[in-house]
């Protein structure tokens, strides 16, 4: 695969180079328009434009949804294989909801903790468009390779 190099905003002196293909491939995060983009080696920022079908008969984005891009966002801290396959599983999730989530989009913005041979300790807090933090999250995921 070509690789592409993406300037990060956060850190505007240093270059990344990103592969494309180290983002887990899903149809279900293709579903939602997940954007991706890796910081560094221990950091991933995940975007979800918000979109009618995500928000629940309260008018705020689904807490369902939240947790899910959560997930997405501290699964992709591990790079997928070459076919897209991700190499760590989530044994343990959870989501704290701090204000209801509404706006434009959501980003996810997820870091590694601690790393041991096959458990890896995540966080994860996202914000709404106006950078007001709506949910958090932690979660334990299990090496798979």
């Amino acid at each position: 695969m070509a690789e592409k190099t993406k300037e990060v905003s956060s850190r505007p002196i240093k270059k990344y180079i990103m592969r494309w293909d180290m983002f887990i491939k899903q149809l279900f995060d293709d579903f939602l328009g997940l954007e991706y983009e890796k910081l560094d080696e221990h950091h991933v920022r995940v975007k979800l434009p918000v979109k009618d079908l995500l928000i629940n008969s309260a008018g705020v984005v689904h807490g369902g949804i939240i947790s899910s891009m959560a997930d997405v966002a501290m699964s992709n801290l591990i790079p997928a294989n070459q076919e897209g396959k991700q190499q760590a599983l989530t044994a343990d999730l959870h989501v704290s909801f701090l204000k209801p989530a509404s706006g434009a989009y959501l980003v996810a913005n997820a870091k590694i903790v601690k790393q041991g041979r096959t458990l890896i300790r995540t966080e994860c807090s996202i914000f709404n468009d106006k950078n007001e933090l709506v949910a958090t999250s932690k979660a334990t995921l299990f090496r798979t390779h």
